[in-house]
């Protein structure tokens, strides 16, 4: 009568066999624990690409203000143009998610510091640099003093798109003080900011009682919508297999109905589309389902991790081609065929001088102080 056994080890191997053949019994297959992820350096040269088409496409729906009646060729190429790139924010977050709690959770709370440095940095550095820059053109609407205080608790203009790195950065210290807590450490410096974060609203409008200072307003924290794309992102990425090539192709209908809903949204309802909507979370998981774990041909792999990691840098710097060039250079009077070719002309300015830009001071060593 045959009788069961637990699998052994071979002392050679100390892999798990069966009693009878000593043949290594395959246990669970897990992802590599320094495995470089190339779909998501894929994904973050998307987003970033994405968040650059939204503000151009921006500067055609301003250059009729709003109105489609003021150009109705710019007016539909804008807003065509924002609509699809509504995933961006949201698809941000979850590789926040995933980087935090799966592809490389930190070790403990030095670690997650370097981190918060490497994204608080560049953000006032930036924000200084756009303010001074405004202050050339005479342009800022009130003294830098001012908004450079302001700058401490949340984005100022001309720095809009900054507004970002206030929640992003809340999050995944969130998500980490989450996974040290479960390591079994303390990280008392993390929890000590992020219940500053968390207060700092009523302690300001305290100080502002008190002494009749007008406080301003505070960008830092996140909603429950981060947490939720943070959180399925993390999941999603971290999923051993992708989909199949047929499901792959079934996403894309799938992005082109929610991508067609954002567009009705910002045009019929109001503009702009909160990123919690229905349509932007399908939008964005469409769209992650359609990359994640795709296989890069490794001729690529090598430019393509070089542009990810300019992408920060690109981010931060494209809003000043966006306001000198782009801005000058649409208007609301031309037809159906100018506009679609100057959004794409406009677009391929940006990106290339934003990303030629970031590739530079990449290689002059300049990355920690400007993304």
């Amino acid at each position: 009568m045959a009788t069961h056994h637990a699998p052994l080890a071979t002392p050679e191997t100390g892999a798990p066999t069966d009693r009878d053949t000593l043949t290594p019994v395959p246990g669970p297959r897990t992802s590599p624990a320094n495995e470089h992820r190339f779909d998501i350096d894929l994904m973050r040269l998307i987003c970033s690409c994405a968040v650059i088409l939204g503000h151009v496409a921006g500067a055609f729906i301003l250059a009729v203000d709003r109105e489609e009646s003021n150009g109705p060729s710019a007016y539909w190429a804008g807003h065509i143009a924002d609509g699809l790139n509504q995933f961006a924010v949201p698809m941000f977050f979850a590789m926040a998610g995933w980087a935090v709690l799966m592809g490389a959770p930190p070790k403990d709370s030095a670690r997650m510091w370097q981190r918060i440095i490497r994204n608080g940095l560049p953000l006032y550095v930036w924000t200084a640099a756009y303010l001074a820059w405004a202050w050339l053109r005479d342009t800022n609407d009130r003294p830098m003093t001012e908004l450079g205080v302001d700058a401490i608790f949340g984005s100022v203009q001309p720095a809009y798109h900054l507004w970002f790195l206030y929640a992003y950065i809340p999050i995944i210290s969130a998500l980490a003080f989450v996974v040290l807590i479960r390591a079994g450490q303390r990280p008392w410096g993390l929890g000590a900011a992020l219940l500053v974060i968390g207060s700092l609203p009523y302690i300001l409008s305290t100080v502002s009682e008190v002494t009749g200072w007008t406080s301003p307003a505070v960008g830092w924290g996140f909603g429950t919508y981060s947490v939720v794309y943070a959180v399925l992102g993390a999941m999603l990425f971290a999923l051993p297999k992708g989909l199949s090539r047929r499901g792959r192709w079934l996403m894309v209908p799938v992005m082109a109905v929610s991508g067609a809903g954002v567009v009705y949204w910002d045009t019929q309802v109001h503009y702009v589309i909160p990123n919690a909507h229905p349509f932007v979370a399908v939008l964005t998981f469409s769209l992650l389902m359609l990359i994640t774990r795709i296989r890069i041909p490794e001729r690529w792999r090598p430019r393509l991790t070089s542009l990810a990691g300019a992408a920060m840098g690109a981010y931060m710097v494209h809003v000043f081609f966006v306001e000198e060039l782009v801005k000058r250079w649409v208007g609301p009077d031309t037809g159906p065929l100018g506009s679609v070719g100057m959004l794409l002309a406009m677009f391929t300015m940006t990106t290339v001088l934003s990303y030629g830009a970031s590739l530079l001071w990449g290689r002059l060593g300049l990355r920690r102080w400007l993304g």
